[in-house]
């Protein structure tokens, strides 16, 4: 486990917001906004990994494309190696895209089917790079080394691997240009389980050989807890629980946080289940939260305050951070 205070902060996320705006009727009036991110704050220290988790849409995916402004942020702040990104307009990002890249989660669809691996890999150097043919193809093999890809195959079309093949192209790719911090979207949820623990365990070997840090967003809890260092719990466009790994695992804080935990499968059948907390209800629109905080219509232990304000995300233990009533020193719980 990492020591936060001997690293210093790589990426540095405040109040980020990413809305998307509803257009109805004849005229196209705007009648709405899908907040998908509705300001998440966190820190991301150099050489970790810190895991991004939550149910399917509430906007893990999006909070990743957003850090790496690969859309126009509704608002916020998002500093990469304390240099402001979040303002800045996209054609002068270009030459700042090399130190961070993303692994896509479904290799199939992130991969041009009519180009070879070479032409795939060798892609970034011909954009950020001025290496001739010669020095980019030694590159290119040293990328398909690197992920365990044999060289003699890139010559190759993507629908000529496998799955997980095809996913090693997809962490090549995001290598050649030396990158520092690499948004991991889900990069193992398209890949047979079998194939998953390869992938998860080069991502880990790259890290250690090229120092580089992740942002591991993952809906699979089991294998967020084998990589990451830390872990963010994101509900309904928020952060509801940041903490260090195995401080979460043991002993959850939000509410939210031990729902998710307790509905991790157990392989063995003959640990009680007892602890189990069953959600009530369905997740709210996005495009209409719900007053006060996003949980509320769900928690099992709802006080009134939490139906009126928003709770304040902050440190409640050293390094562990929550959004929730019960742990706001202004709060009378009873």
């Amino acid at each position: 486990m990492l020591d936060d205070t001997a690293k210093n902060k790589l990426i540095e996320v405040h109040d980020l917001k990413m809305h998307f705006p509803i257009y109805a009727g004849i005229f196209r009036s705007h009648v709405g906004d899908v907040k998908a991110v509705d300001g998440v704050s966190f820190d991301i220290f150099e050489g970790e990994t810190l895991g991004l988790v939550g149910e399917s849409g509430c906007g893990k995916s999006t909070c990743g494309r957003a850090v790496l402004r690969l859309y126009d942020i509704t608002g916020g702040s998002v500093k990469i190696n304390g240099q402001e990104i979040g303002e800045t307009p996209q054609n002068e990002l270009r030459k700042m895209r090399p130190a961070m890249q993303m692994v896509f989660q479904d290799p199939q669809a992130s991969l041009n089917p009519r180009m070879t691996v070479e032409g795939i890999i060798g892609e970034p150097l011909d954009e950020h790079t001025k290496l001739n043919r010669k020095e980019k193809l030694a590159k290119v093999h040293e990328l398909m080394d690197a992920v365990g890809l044999n060289r003699t195959f890139s010559n190759r079309y993507p629908h000529e691997f496998s799955g997980g093949q095809r996913q090693r192209i997809g962490i090549a790719r995001a290598l050649a240009l030396n990158p520092k911090f690499i948004v991991c979207d889900e990069p193992i949820a398209a890949l047979d389980v079998s194939i998953q623990a390869q992938v998860v365990n080069l991502l880990e070997d790259l890290q250690e050989r090229f120092g580089l840090t992740y942002l591991f967003i993952s809906h699979d809890l089991s294998m967020v807890r084998h990589i990451a260092d830390r872990v963010a719990v994101m509900y309904l466009g928020k952060i509801a629980e940041v903490a260090p790994r195995d401080a979460l695992y043991a002993d959850p804080l939000h509410p939210y946080t031990k729902a998710l935990l307790s509905a991790v499968p157990e392989p063995d059948p003959d640990l009680t289940t007892e602890d189990r907390v069953i959600l009530q209800g369905d997740v709210p629109s996005p495009t209409n939260p719900p007053k006060g905080c996003n949980f509320c219509t769900r928690c099992p232990s709802v006080m009134e305050i939490c139906r009126q304000s928003d709770p304040e995300f902050r440190e409640v233990l050293p390094g562990r951070f929550v959004a929730c009533h019960h742990f706001n020193e202004n709060t009378n719980a009873t």
